[in-house]
């Protein structure tokens, strides 16, 4: 009960934290400029929880968990300025359907295919798996385009307290080398869960492909309408000399200097898994292999991690409580190198 309470107080703080920090206008031209006369922001003072990212042309665009997904875009990496949100208002059907939500949306997810830029999003209600992910879809991200509109495309997939031992949250795309895309997701509960799209890449394809890629150990008797103490969530799946490499966060995140959270990874031959961290240990049996933590001076926590290949380097973003600014959350970027045996390797 003592951990469950932690859990649920953990969410809150985060919720408070976002509303604060994430609040942006809606869109318009009006809005445009307001959020223009805001920024830029530099990189070592951007509040962030759960960051995304992708680059159209030269400018990189930013994703992050706040009022219908909070949006910055930069040129160089360093200097971010505010964007318009991708739902505004929020979505009616998660309204309706998601008890709790109010448009404060969480951990995006963002990839391009077939002339469209997709978005994943999160909508929950905290401590429950009361969720729903949606997506949205846009032709360009440049919110300056004439053609920039987000268009809502509606629900991809739920879970429902006392039928789904899962949490349908943090989403993450993964493309298999047969061009298959598959979403991942999930919080505490089972584990983190893949399941097969189809070609529209909105919806489940049928018939239905699941798996369980990796999970922590759960106290046994905690009853399925409950999160437990398999703290584990935000899977996300990068591809690499013909590896699939799972990296999921570890432990607890929003409770600022307190906070616990951290990067660990495996990888496997084949995008289902199993993925075995570097000890051969299963994923799936709570393996994971850590690949960043708090540095005990200025980060207290780092987590909610996602990785890229942008002009020829990888990189890893994720967000870090910042022991210097009161256990703050902030937006870290770093570049992503490999060992000799084909692992990741990032330093704070």
């Amino acid at each position: 009960m003592k951990k469950t309470l932690s859990f649920l107080l953990g969410l809150l703080l985060c919720a408070a934290w976002a509303d604060a920090q994430n609040a942006q206008p809606a869109q318009g031209q009006g809005g445009r400029q307001r959020m223009r006369q805001q920024g830029p922001i530099s990189v070592d003072q951007l509040g962030a929880h759960d960051p995304t990212m992708i680059k159209q042309g030269d400018t990189y665009y930013l994703f992050m968990t706040g009022n219908g997904v909070s949006v910055y875009s930069s040129k160089d990496l360093k200097m971010w300025t505010p964007e318009p949100p991708v739902l505004s208002p929020a979505p009616q059907w998660a309204l309706d359907e998601v008890p709790g939500y109010r448009g404060h949306t969480w951990a995006p997810d963002v990839s391009f295919y077939n002339g469209k830029y997709y978005v994943y999003y999160s909508c929950s209600s905290f401590g429950k798996n009361s969720s729903a992910i949606g997506v949205a879809t846009n032709v360009t991200l440049d919110s300056s385009d004439p053609a920039f509109k987000w268009e809502d495309q509606g629900k991809v997939i739920e879970s429902i307290p006392g039928r789904d031992n899962w949490n349908a949250i943090d989403p993450n795309l993964v493309v298999d080398a047969d061009g298959t895309a598959w979403l991942l997701f999930g919080s505490f509960w089972g584990g983190m869960k893949m399941v097969k799209l189809d070609e529209t890449r909105t919806r489940i394809a049928q018939p239905q492909v699941w798996n369980t890629v990796a999970r922590q150990p759960r106290t046994t008797g905690i009853g399925e309408k409950e999160a437990g103490d398999g703290a584990i969530e935000a899977p996300f799946m990068m591809v690499h000399d013909g590896w699939y490499y799972l990296f999921v966060s570890l432990d607890y995140c929003c409770r600022g200097n307190d906070s616990t959270y951290k990067v660990a990874v495996g990888r496997s031959r084949n995008v289902q898994g199993p993925f075995v961290d570097k000890e051969g240990k299963r994923m799936v049996d709570g393996g994971g292999t850590i690949l960043l933590k708090g540095d005990g001076e200025k980060w207290a926590a780092v987590g909610h991690s996602a990785h890229y290949r942008f002009d020829g380097k990888d990189y890893t973003i994720c967000h870090g409580y910042d022991k210097t600014q009161n256990g703050r959350s902030l937006l870290i970027i770093r570049e992503m190198t490999w060992d000799d045996d084909g692992w990741p390797v990032c330093r704070l």
